[in-house]
């Protein structure tokens, strides 16, 4: 790993425990195993080190395909609504430290923000792909069925392990989620014909 990265590491561990106010360079220094001169060497500032580590996180949240086509819902969904969980809850610290900093350094919580508000938007078109499909019902309230949820995985990703009791369990919940969502906007369970015939004849 190169020293950039080693940094941009440290100061994400930092950042999560201390906020912006305590994530002093000569922790992050220590963290990545590098004296302060090569930090300052390396990006210039603390400013430029945590913008350059909101670049990264935003470039780095993955937000799984949903496909043009759907086949399958259920499945699809529970797929892509697992995929966006792990990564939140991987980095619940980072985007809790940015989300308490939020009146201070708005820019940060923005960006923490993008993943989300992206998947929205991509749940959205999906939506909208089963519904001309005959999928979904022609009168479901897309926007308030994805805006909660959105809401409710980032909730359980940030919250979880503060309320464990007020989530289903962990292996069980992406699943359980979708099953909610469909049925609030009328989705079709059943699989389509070419996915039957897909998997007999695999």
């Amino acid at each position: 790993m190169d020293i950039r990265q080693r940094i941009l590491d440290a100061a994400k561990e930092v950042y999560a425990q201390h906020g912006f106010r305590g994530a002093t360079t000569r922790l992050i220094a220590i963290q990545a195993g590098v004296n302060e001169v090569t930090l300052f060497r390396t990006f210039g500032s603390k400013a430029a080190l945590f913008e350059a580590l909101m670049q990264e996180h935003v470039a780095k949240s993955p937000v799984p395909d949903l496909p043009d086509n759907p086949v399958d819902p259920e499945a699809e969904m529970t797929h892509w609504c697992a995929g966006i969980l792990t990564y939140l809850r991987e980095n619940r610290g980072l985007i809790r430290a940015s989300f308490g900093e939020i009146e201070e350094r708005p820019e940060s919580a923005m960006s923490m923000c993008r993943g989300p508000a992206c998947a929205g938007m991509m749940l959205t078109d999906y939506i909208l792909r089963l519904r001309s499909m005959g999928l979904a019902a022609a009168d479901g309230d897309i926007q308030t069925a994805v805006a909660m949820f959105v809401s409710c995985i980032i909730g359980d990703a940030l919250r979880r392990d503060l309320m464990p009791r007020a989530f289903p369990p962990v292996d069980e919940a992406p699943a359980r989620y979708v099953r909610i969502f469909m049925r609030a906007l009328g989705v079709e369970v059943v699989r389509r014909p070419s996915a039957v015939r897909s998997a007999a004849g695999d």
